[in-house]
């Protein structure tokens, strides 16, 4: 008996089977069960939205692509049954650069196509160095030599026949980074402990956010130009960078000052048993706590900001919004008008889901637990 108990022992185990999860809590299965069929309500309103797709999506794709018309004429457009994307194709050059001249197109694309560089390089944080704004500087410098000419051999373009795209992104791209850190700086100035300081920026803050940009702008193009002396006049995109600094600039101070009241009182005694001043105290402790915590409502502001530079069609500036608008009251391409907004409508979405995608990925890298 000892010797059988001794060989039973000595037999290796049999291998476990392996137990796999049901096939419903896994792969496609399981996240369609979590996130679309998980309890009644949500079933219902999957259902729901499932049917007005079924109802909205196949008559839209069939007028967007089977039955639309890309490279014709106007004529040709009426005559198509679906959507006439033509008026986009044929008139592309002149959504994007305006009235720059055709033969210049591009200068304005070079410096596009670098400003896209310059900014893809910037995201990534190991580059975020003092070699960094070196290579901004001399960027700009490059872009606004091909933009405006005048230098090596390049023929000068007066900044009134900018236009489209180029200047959509140079009031965006410009008027945002100007604008953060002086919202820094009016949200330090409100919470200061001298009264002149902290009473005028109140006074701006305040004002600023109680009219609205298109007021601004007004004022910018009509009204500012009477107060200067005969003879002198301030280029009408300078004025109109100015205001959507200015306006933004306000709506950031208040997020950083929520910001800056969400620190605890702790961190600045800290700072202060280390015999730190109030500009080391800022800069090393409670601003880079500060503004990582309110990195979702800044890129709300900044993405709103964004959107609103299309205001400037207001004061006669050919945005990429205008000159879609002109491109529409030409009579050959009259009626066209959802294509030409879809198409503006794109790339607006590209440029704030681009802002919102990279927000999303700087709190992960920030996240600190």
């Amino acid at each position: 008996m000892k010797t059988a108990d001794a060989t039973i022992e000595q037999q290796p185990p049999e291998p476990e089977e392996d137990i796999r999860p049901p096939v419903t809590q896994i792969g496609v299965i399981g996240w369609v069960r979590a996130n679309l069929f998980n309890g009644w309500f949500n079933s219902v309103l999957t259902l729901v939205t499932l049917y007005g797709l079924g109802k909205i999506a196949p008559p839209f794709f069939r007028w967007a692509f089977i039955d639309s018309v890309w490279l014709t004429d106007g004529r040709a457009c009426r005559a198509a049954a679906g959507a006439c994307w033509s008026v986009v194709t044929s008139n592309f050059r002149f959504i994007i650069f305006g009235f720059y001249p055709y033969e210049l197109h591009w200068r304005p694309l070079a410096a596009m196509l670098l400003l896209f560089a310059l900014l893809f390089y910037s995201r990534d944080r190991k580059h975020w160095k003092k070699s960094l704004l070196y290579l901004w500087i001399g960027g700009l410098c490059i872009m606004g030599l091909l933009m405006r000419g005048g230098l090596l051999g390049l023929e000068p373009v007066e900044s009134t026949r900018w236009g489209g795209l180029p200047l959509t992104l140079l009031l965006s791209v410009f008027g945002l980074t100007a604008a953060y850190p002086l919202g820094v700086l009016l949200a330090l100035g409100r919470q200061s402990r001298l009264p002149g300081i902290r009473y005028l920026c109140i006074v701006y803050i305040e004002m600023i956010r109680g009219v609205p940009l298109i007021s601004l702008l007004f004022m910018g193009s009509i009204i500012f130009p009477l107060f200067l002396p005969e003879g002198i006049t301030i280029n009408k995109i300078l004025r109109a960078q100015v205001a959507i600094i200015l306006f933004t600039a306000a709506y950031i101070a208040e997020v950083v000052r929520g910001g800056l009241q969400g620190m605890a009182k702790g961190q600045y005694e800290a700072a202060e048993s280390m015999g730190l001043n109030y500009f080391l105290t800022m800069r090393l402790i409670i601003l880079p706590q500060a503004l990582k915590i309110i990195i979702p409502p800044t890129v709300s502001i900044l993405i709103s900001a964004f959107k609103d530079t299309s205001l400037v069609v207001i004061i006669a500036l050919f945005d990429v919004l205008k000159t879609s608008q002109t491109v529409l009251s030409n009579p050959e391409w009259m009626g066209f008008s959802p294509e030409v907004y879809i198409f503006v409508a794109i790339l607006y979405f590209l440029g704030c889901f681009s802002m919102s995608g990279y927000s999303r990925r700087l709190e992960r890298e920030l996240d600190t637990g």
